[in-house]
């Protein structure tokens, strides 16, 4: 395993981490499925030893996944201990009619950053993030001043945004204009490239950045086909229709062909070397679920060519726009 700065923070993190939104099991609010179906507790925490066996020290959680449940298991499996080191998320809560609630007030933060370190069993999160705030919760300030007080209290060691799925510029432009936080997680992976302009700056300034999705909801593994399904209780039930999985497919088969002939690089490898290809990228968190996946997710195979790199990050513009668009539709 490699390691690289996190922006001008004193954490050294793994270059690839261990995303826990999957282990979080299947949680829905109201109708809405927000977890990856069924999981095994027991495999969950032994995905997540294997993970630290293969060099894994980055752990990337929120309180809203699983409505705690992901937050717990890092916490009966790693507690307190100085090398691993936790990221979580606030913002998001179930409201009392089941349905998602956005709550970036200074006592929901404060009270919620509590709960994360019981669940959590530490004395301290190292890296605190705002869960997809947008302009009008930042420029309120009530969450910058929580996240401060947070700081200042020995609560958090640092703090940052998850930015949007979509449209991450304005929170992001945001944070750089005030001088705001510590670290960027941001979506970066070969479908959706909307960041890398937003990711070059903060870095340039001393922004940590995380890259999240970097298998686009397992569709860059190359294991999914165009009959693939999804249980109710998993959120990509309605974001991987059979449309979106016809077009994303006949794009992408032959582009996996070319590297699989050039390099002997499965499609899952490619993903991870697309994005650690990239320097200013600080950790890369696929999602993990099982021993196998810790394996097979933190093997990131050859190094790109600058001119192979290169020649991915143009087909956003002629392959890839309007792809991301039509996913955009699905939410």
């Amino acid at each position: 395993m490699n390691y690289r700065q996190f922006g001008r923070t004193d954490l050294r993190v793994s270059e690839i981490g261990f995303g826990a939104w999957g282990i979080a099991g299947p949680a829905m609010a109201g109708d809405i499925p927000i977890g990856w179906g069924k999981v095994d507790d027991t495999e969950s925490k032994s995905a997540l030893r294997a993970a630290f066996d293969q060099g894994v020290n980055f752990y990337d959680t929120a309180d809203f996944y699983g409505f705690g449940h992901s937050e717990k298991l890092l916490g009966e499996v790693f507690g307190n201990r100085p090398d691993v080191i936790i990221a979580s998320k606030v913002g998001q809560r179930l409201g009392a009619d089941d349905s998602i609630q956005i709550d970036y007030s200074r006592a929901h933060i404060l009270q919620a950053c509590e709960d994360s370190l019981r669940r959590l069993k530490r004395d301290q999160i190292e890296f605190y993030q705002l869960h997809v705030a947008r302009m009008q919760h930042l420029e309120s300030g009530e969450c910058i001043t929580a996240m401060q007080d947070l700081q200042q209290a020995g609560k958090i060691r640092y703090w940052g945004i998850s930015l949007n799925t979509f449209a991450p510029e304005p929170e992001g432009t945001f944070f750089m204009d005030h001088q705001l936080g510590h670290g960027f997680q941001l979506v970066l992976n070969l479908i959706n490239q909307k960041a890398i302009g937003l990711m070059r700056a903060a870095a340039q300034q001393g922004y940590g950045i995380i890259a999240r999705m970097p298998f686009q909801f397992g569709l860059l593994t190359g294991k999914l086909t165009r009959a693939t399904t999804f249980e109710r209780d998993d959120h990509r039930m309605f974001r991987l229709t059979p449309d979106v999985l016809q077009v994303s497919l006949d794009t992408l088969e032959p582009i996996w062909d070319a590297y699989r002939q050039k390099y002997q690089m499965t499609p899952l490898q490619l993903a991870l070397r697309f994005i650690l290809s990239f320097p200013e990228i600080s950790t890369v968190i696929p999602g993990i679920k099982t021993v196998a996946q810790a394996q097979l997710n933190t093997s990131p195979g050859p190094l790109l060519s600058p001119e192979d790199h290169e020649w991915l990050q143009s087909l956003y513009a002629s392959d890839f726009e309007a792809l991301l668009k039509q996913m955009q539709g699905k939410g």
